[in-house]
């Protein structure tokens, strides 16, 4: 069997053991997850991993999410295809590569450097044109190109940063994790309504800390 067809296979295989088992039923979510191939979003060495029910490491203490919880995520941002995102936590660029598959524009800050520019690299060989970078704090967000329709967050701060929220348009919808490393964590689902923001608790979730620049 070609190498091609064997990650297709496994790819297939992950969608529907993970991802419609579970109860993913937005199509643009399903066909996204069944073309972007997984296994370029990780070291050679985890390439016959990539399709497995778990997150894996992709270096500097980061990691990609279990398929599941990329789904799941993507599912409850609702996306649009006319659809601004922002995404806080490029990493691999996998989740950046979904949302791409969906929405109009991607908007993706990573504050590591060397992931930045390998996700940067990944989904240039890829031939994404409407994804965009930037090396800096995820704390601090995209100003220069907000209001987005929707923002996701891919690694945990203890609470949403104020300038995200800032950033979100009127009606607009946010996922992030919330809470400690290594201890509880929360998926929530945030709607912005004027001055209004209403959280809803979608489950546990175990992620990497959002870092924050200090200085």
């Amino acid at each position: 069997m070609k190498e091609y067809d064997k990650f297709n296979i496994l790819r297939e295989g992950m969608v529907k053991s993970q991802i419609l088992a579970r109860n993913i039923t937005d199509d643009n979510v399903l066909n996204a997850m069944k073309k972007v191939p997984r296994h370029l979003f990780v070291n050679e060495n985890y390439y016959n991993d990539a399709y497995s029910d778990h997150p894996l490491p992709i270096g500097s203490g980061q990691t990609i999410s279990q398929p599941y919880i990329v789904a799941l995520m993507t599912q409850e941002l609702e996306l649009k295809k006319e659809d601004i995102v922002l995404e806080i936590g490029t990493g691999s660029g996998y989740q950046t590569a979904i949302l791409a598959e969906i929405a109009k524009e991607v908007f993706t800050v990573e504050k590591i450097y060397d992931l930045s520019k390998n996700a940067e690299k990944i989904l240039g060989k890829l031939n994404y044109k409407n994804i965009h970078f930037k090396n800096s704090d995820g704390y601090k967000g995209w100003v220069d190109k907000s209001p987005f329709d929707k923002i996701i967050v891919t690694a945990a701060p203890k609470y949403i940063p104020k300038p995200l929220i800032e950033q979100l348009k009127d009606n607009g919808l946010m996922m992030i994790p919330l809470g400690d490393c290594g201890l509880s964590q929360s998926l929530f689902k945030v709607k912005k309504m004027g001055e209004k923001i209403i959280k809803k608790e979608i489950c546990g979730v175990s992620f990497v800390p959002l870092v924050k620049d200090y200085t």
